[in-house]
């Protein structure tokens, strides 16, 4: 069902252009007019294009603490225990990225350091609609509770004006989510970035969306923050002659079930167990609800290759810096150094990407589409500030202020060596 390729050709398919530039620039372009007018007309205007995208619009974007309250009574109590456990474990695993404050240096007149401060206020945009997912509400927003963000500000689209889904209510509550409003789309992105009457402007915006949301965001970046511009989910399997080929098959139909954009790959040492993960394949996707959509993405975008050794597949792994990396061999916590490149890595045979996409603790938000590379999931980091701080005392400055005019003198900036100079004439 993945398509087999030689190791040059997997690369190149593997490492695709990730939008058409004709069809990038169309929704650069709709993003732009829909941020505009938002700039421009507040509420009113996201009014507009939510009657436009999503059908009726709600008489009101905020969803009230009544609404809140009433939607524990409308989800079953055992996604909400497991919906609790999950976020004891996400919690658990960001506490440890906590980092204090810090004074580096305080000796011969000389003190510096650095200051930890939390974002003030935080906007999370979690899929709705058709789509719900719980376990973006709690992976967006409990790194920025846990930061100490003031403000965490949720928003979602829903669907001819009808409440939230409850579900992503109970989670919003259990990830301790601020306030929450029903605006979803490229014109939820504007309000958060920009304000309206209603919706209050914040200073980083989270969270994955469509292709218009993902433009809108890189359209306001540098006006506020943003987590990263996602492409398609994916995932590369490692696996030699020890993997279960059922497992195997199961995580890459877990990953092209998203949609059929995603990508599902398997770097394998053995021929033998690529044959028996092609049968494997045929056979789970029989009676997956979303066959459809699966067999799509595994037929179109998914890839096979036979590598002569584990060495040989890692160094095809950190080419392609893949958002999941599944290591599915004997004694896989030995190779954990050969990974150079990777959102998230699932070590051994009992550990699918599920786990960390739901349950595990680590976050599920990763960076895609090769930027691995350079970028790394989102975390505790992503909402603090780090400012550092100085203090020379006169004797210091004393001390340093020949190399500081040497150095301004060189760089044609005499006014930076006069503010070293000045402070110490008549001294």
């Amino acid at each position: 069902m993945i398509k087999l390729f030689s190791v040059e050709d997997f690369l190149t398919h593997a490492n695709p252009t990730k939008t058409n530039s004709q069809d990038k620039q169309q929704f650069i372009q709709a993003a732009s007019e829909i941020i505009a007018e938002v700039q421009s007309g507040g509420d009113e205007a996201v009014r507009k294009f939510i009657e436009k995208f999503d059908g009726e619009a709600p008489d009101s974007f905020l969803v009230s603490e009544a609404e809140r309250t009433q939607a524990w009574d409308k989800v079953d109590q055992k996604i909400i225990t497991s919906l609790e456990k999950a976020a004891e474990n996400i919690k658990s695993f960001h506490q440890k990225q906590l980092n204090n404050s810090r004074m580096m240096q305080a000796e011969n007149g000389i003190i510096s350091g650095q200051l930890f401060r939390p974002i003030d206020r935080v906007g999370i945009y979690v899929p709705g609609g058709t789509a719900c997912y719980p376990s973006s509400v709690l992976m967006n927003a409990i790194p920025a509770v846990l930061a100490g963000v003031k403000e965490v500000i949720m928003v979602t689209p829903v669907r001819n004006g009808e409440e939230i889904a409850p579900i992503l209510s109970v989670a919003a509550d259990i990830a301790g989510v601020t306030t929450i409003y029903r605006v979803g789309g490229a014109q939820a992105i504007a309000a958060l970035a920009y304000g309206t009457e209603t919706i209050p402007a914040v200073d980083k915006i989270v969270g994955p969306g469509n292709a218009y949301v993902a433009a809108a965001k890189s359209l306001v970046f540098g006006d506020v923050g943003i987590d990263m511009i996602a492409g398609p989910s994916e995932v590369a399997i490692i696996a030699d002659g020890t993997a279960n080929p059922i497992f195997i098959a199961a995580d890459l139909i877990a990953q092209a079930e998203h949609d059929t954009n995603a990508r599902a790959f398997l770097i394998t040492t053995s021929s033998e167990m690529m044959k028996q993960v092609q049968l494997e394949l045929e056979n789970q996707c029989d009676d997956l609800p979303r066959q459809s959509i699966a067999e799509a993405a595994l037929t179109e975008k998914g890839a096979g290759v036979v590598v002569k050794t584990l060495e040989e597949a890692f160094q095809i792994a950190n080419k392609i810096a893949p958002e999941h990396l599944e290591v599915q061999v004997k004694d896989p916590i030995s190779y954990l150094n050969k990974v150079r490149h990777a959102g998230s890595v699932f070590l051994g045979h009992y550990t699918p990407e599920a786990l960390g996409d739901y349950y595990a603790g680590p976050n599920h938000v990763l960076p895609t589409s090769g930027t691995a590379r350079f970028s790394s999931g989102l975390s505790v980091d992503d909402f603090v500030k780090k400012t550092t701080y100085l203090y020379y005392s006169e004797t210091a400055l004393k001390e340093a202020s020949e190399h500081v005019i040497n150095i301004a003198n060189e760089e044609q900036l005499e006014g930076h060596g006069r503010a070293v100079s000045k402070r110490l004439e008549g001294k």
